[in-house]
């Protein structure tokens, strides 16, 4: 039996008249990556910021690792980590100094170099978040959310804007990130992405929940139905093509 880590029940919230989330329902189980997905505007990441005790919700309950919301939302803020954009470094300080400074808000002791090194950044140790690149300044944007060695971390579309080896790359540091046991939460707009990487995944479209189950669940529901492609599905993509021209290290400056 699987653990329930996230419990959401009959979440609502309003702007003035503007019903933005419509109560919504929905369990998060221990150690999976959990997508949730949806066009913009659909609620989502009001939904997120609220679990992540950034945003009032208007009603309903949340419990997370057994907290609930109304009554210890600092308890659930020493438990999770959330990806900050990284726009929101401060610009004067290296990778090492900026870990540094996450820990000592924690009050945690951490190793700066063995988080660099799990998120393939060594080498980058000295310099600010301005000077890398795009997908190594998500990968660093990563490395602060587990600098409080949450048991759940929420990633917003880590993965947008990136070029196609970074992106994997990315996926795969996802995905060790989960099998150290710690819960994942992302949204994203790519759908292959939300294929590969999550366990189960929440559609929500207009406030609500219109579907929630596996990647492969949710295919298969939509095949039963008689629905068909228009043309061949080919055994690859193109990304899969100009990844195994180019291989998957990174080209990095």
């Amino acid at each position: 039996m699987n653990k329930t880590i996230i419990s959401v029940q009959d979440l609502v919230k309003n702007y003035g008249n503007f019903e933005a989330v419509k109560g919504i329902s929905f369990e998060v189980y221990e150690g999976e990556i959990f997508g949730l997905l949806g066009p913009n505007g659909a609620g989502k990441s009001t939904t997120l910021e609220i679990i992540e005790t950034l945003r009032q919700k208007t009603s309903g309950k949340i419990i997370v690792d057994g907290n609930d919301l109304d009554i210890a939302p600092n308890e659930i803020k020493k438990i999770i980590g959330v990806q900050l954009q990284t726009s929101g470094f401060y610009p004067g300080l290296n990778l090492v100094q900026l870990i540094r400074l996450f820990a000592g808000l924690y009050n945690r002791q951490v190793d700066a170099m063995q988080l660099l090194d799990m998120v393939n950044l060594r080498d980058k140790a000295k310099a600010k978040v301005k000077e890398l690149s795009g997908g190594q300044k998500q990968r660093f944007s990563i490395a602060t959310t587990l600098i409080n060695d949450p048991k759940i971390i929420f990633l917003d579309e880590p993965t947008t804007g990136l070029d196609p080896q970074a992106r994997r790359n990315l996926w795969d540091l996802i995905r060790d990130i989960r099998g150290k046991g710690t819960t994942v939460i992302i949204t994203t707009h790519y759908m292959d992405e939300a294929e590969f990487l999550c366990d189960r995944v929440a559609i929500v479209d207009s406030g609500k929940i219109v579907a929630l189950a596996s990647p492969d669940g949710l295919i298969d529901e939509l095949v039963a139905t008689g629905f068909e492609r228009p043309k061949e599905v080919k055994q690859a993509n193109l990304e899969d093509v100009f990844i195994t021209l180019t291989g998957k290290s990174l080209r990095e400056n």
